[in-house]
């Protein structure tokens, strides 16, 4: 299983990006959540740069949105987790 990127709605998403390429070039997926409008924004940002930097790799971007319930300080939180897959070949055109 991949790394869990955690995005805050501070996080740049520049760097969020560079952590989504690298983690897509040494393992093929990823995994994101974000928890708040204001992180999922963010999150959204960073899918669509890290899409710039992978071009010149030939890897085009697969997202898949879904909800979680996470734990913070004993109060239950709604997330949004995002898992980031490799596009295949038959599917780009």
């Amino acid at each position: 299983m991949a790394e869990l990127i955690k995005v805050s709605a501070q996080s740049r998403s520049t760097a969020v990006a560079g952590a989504i390429a690298g983690v897509m070039r040494e393992v093929g997926h990823a995994e994101m959540q974000a928890i708040g409008a204001s992180a999922v924004n963010q999150a959204v940002k960073a899918i669509a740069i890290a899409r710039g930097y992978l071009v010149q790799d030939g890897i085009d971007l697969v997202t898949v949105p879904s909800f979680t319930e996470v734990d913070i300080e004993g109060s239950e939180r709604t997330a949004v987790r995002i898992s980031i897959l490799k596009r295949c070949a038959e599917q780009q055109g």
